[in-house]
């Protein structure tokens, strides 16, 4: 027997692992052969008693011996025993090592003792003389492990199940991957066709537009300058939708370079709200600004940031019914200033407000909605996360509409 010794850490990890037995273990009288045992080999049998923790034989061992057990538990472990695998858990009135004076083999396993253990102890030429001189033993021993093949032919059965099953749900898988993969190559390849098929007729209206202002009467522009102004928003639109696919391409793939300095974070949000007045007065929504005057100075890049404003107020504005209002609000902490824009608008589902900052996503909640191309928010995204900040949407205080949130790096003192 080896003088191995477990820790106590070591124990409380193989009992952990120990699979629970669904009926209590035999009593040593209970079964047939150990009544042939108790009757006739007993004295073949040297008792032991091992302590906790204790090796009784290790993997790989020559099997000079096996054990009956009377009292305590052992467990059957493979491999090492800072990792190990526990095969099964024998207790009272079972035998262990037996197989290895059967096969005259190494020990397949290792036992260790997970009480104290009362065992008997039998060594080979005890163990071949018992064998022929009572075939009762034999006929008990074929039981036995006529019993444990049986188990273990059933677990072979069940992992190899389990193992189809699980290969046929990962081929679906793969297989569903490899879809998702050809839809979105599908997508980005419409997203390339639209910004080509966009950026000449763009172009053609908005400088068509300009020389109209150029040669018209002042009187005839004057009274027109709303018509002008709107067709002047909506070119500057579509030109922030076409420059923010091409940056979501140049943002996955790590393309796009940041000029960073420091910024007014009043003005930039200022600005945007002015270039969206028009389009408000149209949809007869209020805007309402709160922003300390003391808001300290951000570093960012201001164009990037300036275009994040510029779509949560777009976005704000499509899902804001008529008579509405879109507030502005910004508060300072430690490192960071957190940017809010709120709305009064239909609001945002909590288990969909993760997925709709996610390329072409839309939100599915039965509302009638206006519909996008699910790419403002992405851009959003992908945007702060690039200055080392973060977005989020959330409930609004008064309980309607939806309010989106970020922050901005405090730029350090000058």
């Amino acid at each position: 027997m080896t003088t191995l010794k477990l820790t106590p850490e070591q124990i409380e990890c193989l009992r952990a692992n120990c699979p629970t037995e669904s009926e209590s273990p035999p009593s040593i009288l209970d079964s047939g052969t150990l009544r042939v045992l108790h009757a006739d080999g007993l004295h073949l049998m040297t008792p032991v008693t091992v302590a906790p923790g204790e090796v009784i034989c290790r993997e790989g061992d020559a099997g000079d011996a096996m054990y009956l057990i009377r009292s305590g538990q052992a467990a059957i472990v493979r491999g090492s025993f800072d990792a190990p695998i526990v095969l099964s858990c024998r207790g009272a009135g079972e035998f262990i090592g037996e197989m290895a004076l059967l096969e005259d083999l190494p020990r397949s396993a290792s036992v260790v003792a997970l009480d104290e253990l009362r065992l008997l102890k039998m060594t080979r030429e005890d163990f071949k003389q018992m064998l022929a001189s009572r075939p009762k033993m034999d006929i008990g021993l074929l039981q036995k492990l006529s019993g444990r093949l049986r188990a273990a032919d059933d677990a072979i059965t069940s992992e190899t199940y389990a193992h189809r099953t699980l290969s046929s749900h990962v081929s679906a898988l793969e297989a569903a991957n490899q879809q998702l993969l050809e839809v979105q190559r599908l997508r980005e390849q419409t997203a390339d066709l639209i910004l080509h098929d966009l950026r000449n007729p763009l172009h053609i209206i908005s400088g068509a537009a300009g020389m109209l202002q150029m040669v018209m009467p002042d009187e005839i522009l004057s009274a027109n300058r709303d018509l002008f102004d709107l067709v002047a928003a909506n070119c500057d639109r579509m030109q922030r939708l076409v420059d923010s696919l091409l940056d979501i391409s140049r943002m996955e793939a790590g393309e796009i370079e940041l000029t960073m300095a420091p910024a007014s974070a009043v003005a930039l949000i200022q600005s945007a709200i002015n270039r969206v007045s028009v389009a408000l007065q149209l949809r007869e929504i209020t805007a309402q600004v709160l922003i300390p005057a003391q808001l300290p100075a951000v570093m960012i890049d201001a164009e990037i940031i300036d275009r994040v404003v510029t779509n949560l107020l777009d976005n704000a504005m499509k899902f804001t019914p008529s008579g509405g209002q879109i507030s502005l609000s910004a508060e300072p902490r430690a490192d960071h200033v957190i940017v809010y824009v709120a709305d009064t608008g239909y609001g945002i589902p909590a288990d969909q407000r993760e997925r709709i900052f996610e390329r072409f996503a839309q939100v599915a909640d039965g509302q009638p909605r206006p519909r996008g191309f699910g790419l403002g928010l992405m851009f959003c995204r992908l945007a702060v996360e690039a200055h080392g900040g973060r977005i989020w949407v959330e409930d609004t205080e008064q309980g309607a509409g939806a309010r989106f949130a970020f922050t901005l790096p405090i730029a350090p003192p000058a």
